[in-house]
């Protein structure tokens, strides 16, 4: 048995023949119901009666149209697509082609041939993708997905600012919550630390694949491949886990959405307008999310590890970099030149390294083999110059200085007024 494709055209035509062929219907109703002449309706007759039906499919389907473009012209265009315009869509790559390339196609044409060649995906083929709920963990600290939502948390009566959110998988349970001034390595110090010293060490921190988190230069090959963070986690004995989708950590996704309405609204009917004062408010908030939308964990076993003797959480979130100090006992560090004080230690140290760690508060150390070496300061760089480039750690204090830079130039102030504690830099005292 032949299989024979007809378009409903054909397939009506058929139809309309049989009954004249029966006797059911005239040659001239025929021609009017097909749209065609009486005598066309005798043709089409003659070849049903003695080939059948299938001898009214078309001959032409299947086969290449005479009106198609020659394959050399096929091969330019989508040569030049895949070298220059492969992200393009085909309204888009019609457009360049016909301005740049002098390539005059039709954009219907363009997205078949794309198709085709698997430069473009059909609207079937680009549905949302399905995401399976994926079933929480069975005990309180095994897992717990922090991330950083920046937002208009206090609308018009303060900056905006990013809320460090740490929430348990288990149980939906806000862990620990902190307003920070940007989402950078030492803020994620701070706010985990808290955690810890609150909570103790859960099995598992998850998060997304922010610089914090996970190293994302291609090609990096220098270093163990952890970052700053992934190193004091490390230290603790604390796993990190970057989600490869914002789907995947869905838990702490939709708090932020709802955080961003409720905590947004409770912050407005106490008119706070501050990170500090904000701060503050947020135990009593997280009291009273955990009671509304808290669940019970299927085993209640608590995962979180108390922390150990030698586990130093002060030293393990500090940023650590090594330097080579020189034969005149100087290092530099964030454009700062520091002198080692020329003591028994320091002097065998020209040609070595040491390690500069840098501390959430402020708090500066040169240390060697675990001895912390004096210093003193020689010089420091105090502006920042434009287009310079800042590490992700220091970003909320450069920030703060360029913002205080703008307003004194603008609004020459008097020496007598009184300095704003985020303007005065407490890392560094030149003296």
């Amino acid at each position: 048995m032949t299989l024979v494709v007809m378009s409903s055209k054909e397939l009506g035509r058929v139809g309309v023949l049989r009954d004249v062929d029966a006797d059911r219907m005239t040659p001239a109703d025929a021609a009017s119901a097909l749209g065609v002449s009486v005598r066309q309706v005798f043709r089409l007759l003659k070849i049903f009666r003695s080939a059948g039906a299938s001898a009214l499919a078309s001959r032409r389907r299947g086969r290449p149209s005479h009106r198609r473009y020659p394959a050399a012209i096929r091969a330019q265009a989508m040569a030049t697509i895949r070298e220059r315009h492969a992200d393009f869509g085909p309204t888009l790559a019609a457009e360049k082609l016909s301005e740049v390339h002098e390539l005059s196609l039709s954009r219907e044409t363009l997205r078949h041939w794309m198709i085709a060649d698997g430069l473009w995906l059909d609207r079937k083929a680009r549905q949302r993708k399905v995401y399976q709920p994926r079933p929480r963990r069975a005990c309180l600290g095994e897992l717990v997905q922090i991330d950083g939502s920046e937002h208009w948390w206090f609308e018009d009566r303060g900056p905006q600012c990013t809320l460090l959110v740490y929430i348990d998988d288990a149980t939906s349970r806000l862990m620990h919550l902190k307003f920070v001034e940007s989402e950078s390595t030492f803020a994620y110090f701070g706010a985990t630390g808290e955690y810890l010293e609150a909570y103790g060490k859960p099995v598992a921190f998850y998060s997304d694949k922010h610089g914090v988190f996970r190293i994302n230069a291609v090609g990096a090959v220098q270093g163990d491949g952890m970052t700053q963070y992934g190193r004091a986690l490390h230290e603790l004995n604390i796993e990190i886990i970057c989600a490869n989708t914002p789907q995947a950590k869905g838990r702490v996704e939709r708090a932020n959405k709802t955080l961003q309405d409720r905590l947004v609204k409770d912050l407005r009917l106490q008119g706070i307008g501050t990170i500090e004062a904000a701060n503050r408010a947020l135990p009593a908030f997280v009291a009273d999310f955990n009671r509304r939308f808290g669940k019970a964990p299927r085993n209640p076993t608590d995962l979180h590890r108390p922390l150990a003797p030698d586990d130093n959480v002060t030293d393990a979130f500090s940023w650590r970099e090594e330097r080579t100090v020189s034969k005149n006992l100087t290092l530099q560090y964030d454009k700062v030149m520091f002198i080692l004080e020329p003591n028994d230690i320091a002097r065998g140290l020209s040609r070595k390294r040491v390690t500069v760690c840098d501390y959430p508060d402020g708090r500066l150390a040169i240390t060697c083999q675990g001895v912390e070496l004096a210093y003193r300061i020689f010089d420091k760089l105090q502006q920042v110059s434009q287009a310079a480039i800042v590490e992700n750690k220091h970003l909320g204090a450069v920030l703060a200085q360029i913002r205080d830079h703008q307003l004194e130039t603008a609004e020459p102030r008097s020496r007598s007024a009184p300095r704003r504690r985020d303007q005065a830099d407490h890392r560094f005292k030149v003296g």
